[in-house]
């Protein structure tokens, strides 16, 4: 995993930070800024789990020291009052509780499972999102992109943004979350680029379609959770499938 790009979170953020190294998380650590309680995206199960689940990155980040000291003798406690024990907790009941299916657990759920399900609808969304840009960007140059006539396409320099869109989106719905830096920076030059071409042919609906749907697709790469991560969602294929219906009549 030396070279493999990983991204985390603590269970209570809002947000993933990364990619990052295994070498630069081990600086991390040391500044107390991941700790064992730290997760990390695993790629292969799609699942946020903690980095000490991780044999390999556990060992690297929390590598073990040899303990220097006495042997310790066993001491037995002699006139120790015999107490009621608690009756034992079968298997059953642990794995009730684990699935909050107890009294004590009931309506409670694990906020790493809610952020992992988020990440993987935010994923969905932005591959939703992406390929609806690359709908709108390519109508109006389709003639030139499928004559390959590279005078008309210049003419509709949007195309080849849209073409790239549809890459985008397809790898989105191939789970690889790796390209998030690039989807995060197609939305912001998306945005600067197209709302500049708008704004200067004094196209004022267009420009907001464009604005709604780039400000849709960065935060779903960012938001965890479900309200503001579907709030993100309909704004970005609002806005895309706006450009989409105009770009079509």
């Amino acid at each position: 995993m030396a070279n493999q790009e990983i991204y985390v979170r603590g269970v209570n953020d809002t947000e993933a930070r990364g990619p990052f190294t295994v070498e630069q998380l081990v600086s991390l650590v040391e500044a107390g800024q991941v700790t064992q309680e730290t997760y990390f995206y695993d790629a292969t199960t799609e699942q946020w789990l903690l980095l000490t689940a991780n044999p390999e990155l556990k060992a690297a980040l929390w590598p073990e020291k040899k303990k220097m000291g006495f042997k310790h003798h066993e001491f037995k406690v002699v006139n120790q009052e015999k107490t009621d024990s608690a009756p034992p907790i079968t298997v059953q009941q642990f794995l009730d509780a684990a699935e909050g299916k107890t009294e004590d657990t009931k309506g409670k759920k694990d906020k790493g499972e809610i952020m992992m399900n988020a990440a993987q609808w935010g994923t969905r969304a932005a591959g939703l999102i992406s390929i609806a840009s690359a709908v709108a960007l390519v109508l109006p140059g389709i003639e030139g992109l499928t004559s390959m006539d590279f005078g008309k396409i210049m003419q509709t320099p949007g195309v080849m943004l849209g073409v790239v869109d549809l890459v985008i989106g397809v790898l989105l719905f191939l789970g690889v979350i790796q390209i998030y830096p690039f989807v995060r920076f197609r939305a912001v030059f998306g945005l600067g680029f197209l709302g500049f071409v708008f704004m200067t042919q004094g196209q004022l609906t267009p420009m907001i379609a464009v604005a709604a749907g780039s400000a849709g697709l960065y935060f779903c790469t960012i938001f965890l959770s479900y309200v503001p991560l579907a709030v993100a969602a309909l704004l970005g294929l609002g806005g895309m499938a706006m450009l989409a219906t105009m770009a079509y009549v």
